[in-house]
């Protein structure tokens, strides 16, 4: 696979704050404000964002962040998939990149990324997660946090602890980077704390550009 080339202003180690959700959630939604609401926070700690650059959740937080920030020196990014339905890019995007394959685009998420926010979401979302979670157990990135945002998670967890760590599937580690938020402050909580580490030198936290490639 060719790497992929980062625009050159942006070229710098920042740390990045992915979010994962549905298309499909409306403006008037609870989840989209709440996602509106944790990407303003993010936005105000001067770090960047990252979504799928479409509408739903991935336009909460592309519009919260960038109406939440406080100068030009972070970046909101959008990465695209061409899909049958047309995903159209939403207009809050300071990089947008379009994709034609899911795996990809899967790829350059992790490059990216640094923290990753999973807020509802579909098959696509689950998608996300999973190849997040699955890269983090191989090591094939550094230990991403993964931030489960919402009560559509608890049980799945729960499922994965029954039918999976206790049936030796998995192991009682590979759940350590999981992280369940009721709401925006949770998640700020963990979204702070790494980033502590981050600017701190731990490992594994690695530095964007290190950590995973393509």
């Amino acid at each position: 696979m060719k790497k992929i080339k980062i625009p050159k202003e942006i070229n710098v180690e920042h740390f990045r704050v992915t979010i994962f959700g549905s298309a499909r959630i409306k403006e008037d939604d609870l989840r989209y404000k709440q996602i509106y609401s944790l990407a303003r926070m993010i936005a105000e700690e001067g770090l960047d964002i990252v979504t799928g650059g479409g509408p739903g959740i991935m336009e909460a937080a592309n519009k919260g962040h960038k109406e939440g920030r406080k100068n030009n020196k972070v970046h909101s990014f959008g990465l695209n998939i061409k899909l049958p339905m047309e995903q159209k890019e939403n207009k809050h995007l300071d990089i947008n990149k379009e994709f034609e394959r899911f795996s990809e685009r899967l790829d350059y998420f992790m490059y990216l990324s640094n923290v990753v926010v999973v807020a509802p979401g579909g098959i696509g979302t689950l998608l996300e997660l999973f190849y997040t979670w699955q890269l983090v157990q191989v090591k094939h990135t550094c230990s991403i946090p993964i931030i489960l945002l919402g009560p559509m998670w608890p049980k799945l967890i729960k499922w994965m602890e029954k039918w999976q760590v206790d049936k030796k599937l998995i192991s009682p580690e590979d759940m350590h980077t999981i992280f369940l938020a009721d709401n925006c402050r949770e998640a700020m909580k963990v979204i702070k704390t790494t980033y502590k580490e981050f600017n701190n030198g731990n490992p594994d936290f690695c530095k964007i550009y290190k950590k995973y490639k393509i």
